[in-house]
């Protein structure tokens, strides 16, 4: 008896498997299908959560999906791969979420961004206090890093009983309620600060004139990192401190004893008074913004300092340091700490040679043998990998020879996602200048 070549073709074909995303879909109504271009694929199955509309084949439904909708992500085939946030307007089409696989271990979170939310800042939590955040030494610090906590656009910092959200993707501000929810459920945190970034939020397509900063009381906030004290605002630069250079200010109490010590756009002072208790003989801190330094000179009162041995100086980088170079005056230890110079790759180039000029001028007021100190928080120039580069050439243009010491990056409440290696973005690197 023969078996037919048709039903021998039916029976090898394989019988096609429905997905748990296709399942939960299939019992909900408007939910679109993203579908990606051929050879696109496995960069997103790999975890990178960034759609880039270059990578959208088709979008299957109707009506089409509004920004903040949930959508699937799928394959050339139309399988999903995940889901994740659209959006109309921005150069990224979907924010992914989760992945199918994700979807399969954990049902429960799959296109339910309210549980989602719930699971990853409750993840975010463990992981800080399973590296010791907060602790008796130390309340300010990142809770939430963006893709680092796989919850891109969104960043949350916490001071003390504070916790300020920084927004930079459109569903962020959709959800915010449910964000909130979620920070109010942590008994520590009784008030609540927005900090919308309004640039990034119009490339999001979101009508800005809505958005507005709130403003817990009390605007001006102690805190307190590694056993030092600082006032800090909460109408500053970025979220109000910056937490990320937390490892490195204490590495630099370390290598100060009986130092003299230069911190070059010194902000609040985190350096400067790091290099004070750890027994610098005298240090001085420059910035051209007056806020910042009203808050660095009250934090030396703070840590009960000797403000004959710590002084803070309104003035822009390069004309003090040139003024210095001119009275050959140096420090032991200069650490140079600059404004993000290159906000985007487009003035990656120019940003590359203000970079240089800086770094050259603070080589030639760092005593010969002594330590410098420099930082680069442009995520354009980190992810270059041309810093190094640039600091040989500040080198040679200074006259002077350079070996690095230490390199690092962010504090390690800042996690790094490596299949979106974007989210580096910190440089610090410690060099010897002879």
């Amino acid at each position: 008896m023969q078996i037919s070549t048709r039903l021998i073709r039916s029976l090898s074909l394989p019988s096609p498997v429905s997905t748990p995303l296709q399942e939960i879909v299939s019992s909900q109504k408007g939910v679109a299908k993203v579908v990606l271009k051929k050879g696109k694929t496995q960069l997103f199955r790999y975890g990178s959560p960034m759609v880039y509309s270059g990578a959208v084949d088709r979008i299957i439904g109707r009506p089409p999906p509004k920004t903040g909708d949930i959508v699937l992500v799928a394959d050339g085939t139309e399988k999903p791969i995940g889901w994740g946030l659209f959006n109309s307007v921005s150069m990224f089409c979907v924010r992914l979420m989760q992945l199918e696989e994700e979807a399969a271990r954990d049902p429960s979170c799959a296109l339910n961004m309210e549980k989602l939310l719930e699971t990853r800042i409750a993840a975010a939590t463990e992981l800080r206090k399973n590296i010791g955040l907060p602790s008796a030494d130390t309340n300010a610090y990142r809770l939430v890093n963006s893709e680092g906590d796989r919850l891109s656009g969104l960043i949350i910092d916490i001071f003390g009983d504070i916790a300020v959200i920084a927004s930079s993707a459109a569903w962020v501000e959709k959800y915010k309620s449910e964000i909130e929810s979620c920070i109010n459920r942590t008994n520590e945190i009784n008030h609540i600060k927005w900090r919308p970034s309004i640039d990034i939020l119009k490339e999001e397509g979101l009508d800005v004139s809505d958005l507005q900063e709130s403003h817990p009381q009390p605007s001006l906030e102690r805190v307190m990192e590694n056993g030092i004290s600082y006032a800090i605002s909460l109408e500053g630069q970025k979220t109000g401190f910056y937490a990320d250079q937390r490892e490195n200010r204490k590495f630099i109490s370390t290598v100060s004893k009986g130092c003299k010590v230069l911190d070059v756009c010194c902000y609040s002072g985190g350096f400067a008074l790091n290099a004070a208790l750890g027994g610098a003989i005298n240090v001085m801190g420059i910035d051209t913004s007056l806020p910042a330094l009203e808050l660095a000179k009250e934090n030396i009162g703070l840590n009960n300092l000797d403000p004959r041995s710590i002084s803070f100086l309104k003035i822009a980088a390069s004309e003090f340091m040139k003024s210095a170079a001119a009275r050959h005056e140096s420090w032991d230890l200069v650490i140079l700490d600059p404004p993000k110079l290159a906000p985007r790759r487009e003035v990656l180039q120019n940003a590359s040679g203000m970079y240089r000029n800086l770094n050259s001028l603070a080589m030639q007021i760092t005593k010969r043998g002594g330590l410098l100190m420099t930082c680069s928080c442009s995520g354009a120039m980190t992810q270059s990998g041309k810093f190094l580069g640039i600091l040989q050439s500040a080198a040679s243009m200074a006259g002077r020879k350079v070996t690095v010491l230490r390199q690092a990056g962010a504090a390690c409440d800042h996690p790094i996602d490596p299949s979106y290696p974007e989210g580096a973005y910190l440089s610090n690197i410690l060099l010897r200048v002879l």
